[in-house]
């Protein structure tokens, strides 16, 4: 009876736990490949894949034939395995999955000429669905409702240009505005406004920082693109701002007229 009575002392009521943890470090693994994935490096998401699979092989979690070929997982080995879970959306990926374009070496370059305005927000870099952003906002290069560069604004503007001028590089500049209307002698609308702040910075880079025309182009959303809510002071300032939108160029053949 006294070994009955201990060997039930000893019974375990917690043994869920294991594969609790089990499953959240599952859970972790998946999201870690998904956030991987945003950033459409093949080469990364390849080299993570491995990794984790290596890791949970370590921890045994897959057995032999899982982690062979016949089983229900195995490491992608080739480029078109990896296109296979996230095929590129020419139509909404500017920059594509086996884009040319060093976003890393971008980033740091921009980083290095630009300290100061990025330390004050002036200047704003982010990976979005669009591509590459760089965004002037309104504080340091407009004043409220007008579309002339502040004075400073221009060389701010050329240090950028000057990274951003190289081959296969291409930009688009896009304004955005906040939903307060606007109905003055120049503007009639948020639509005109973001507009002309847009070619405001095309011409800057264009005409003074000898920006290639041919690679450039311009747009104006108005308030119809925000990335903060207008319902605050600060939201309103952050959506009031110059996106140079950063592409990979597609060479494009000459059009050919009937004589």
């Amino acid at each position: 009876m006294r070994k009955r009575l201990r060997a039930q002392e000893q019974v375990s009521h917690e043994r869920w736990l294991v594969s609790y943890s089990d499953f959240m470090t599952l859970l972790f693994a998946f999201f870690v490949v998904l956030f991987a994935a945003t950033y459409r490096d093949n080469q990364s998401i390849r080299k993570l894949a491995r990794a984790i699979h290596n890791g949970f092989q370590t921890l045994g979690a897959f057995s032999a034939d899982e982690s062979g070929s016949g089983g229900a997982y195995s490491t992608p080995s080739s480029d078109e395995e990896i296109s296979r879970v996230k095929p590129p959306n020419p139509a909404k990926d500017p920059i594509p999955a086996n884009s040319t374009i060093d976003i890393v070496d971008l980033r740091r370059q921009l980083q290095a000429a630009m300290g100061k305005e990025l330390a004050d927000h002036e200047v704003v870099m982010q990976m979005t669905p669009e591509g590459f952003v760089i965004s002037l906002k309104e504080l340091g290069f407009f004043n409220s409702g007008q579309a002339v560069l502040l004075p400073g604004a221009a060389g701010k503007i050329e240090k950028i240009a000057k990274i951003l001028a190289k081959p296969g590089l291409e930009l688009r500049v896009e304004g955005h505005s906040d939903d307060q209307p606007i109905h003055t002698a120049l503007f009639r609308s948020n639509w005109e406004l973001s507009t002309a702040r847009a070619m405001a910075v095309l011409t800057l880079l264009v005409d003074d920082a000898g920006f290639d025309p041919t690679r450039i182009s311009a747009s104006g959303y108005g308030q119809y693109r925000p990335v903060a809510d207008n319902t605050t002071p600060d939201g309103r300032r952050m959506n009031r701002r110059v996106d140079l939108v950063v592409v990979e160029r597609r060479e494009t053949k000459p059009f050919a007229g009937t004589h």
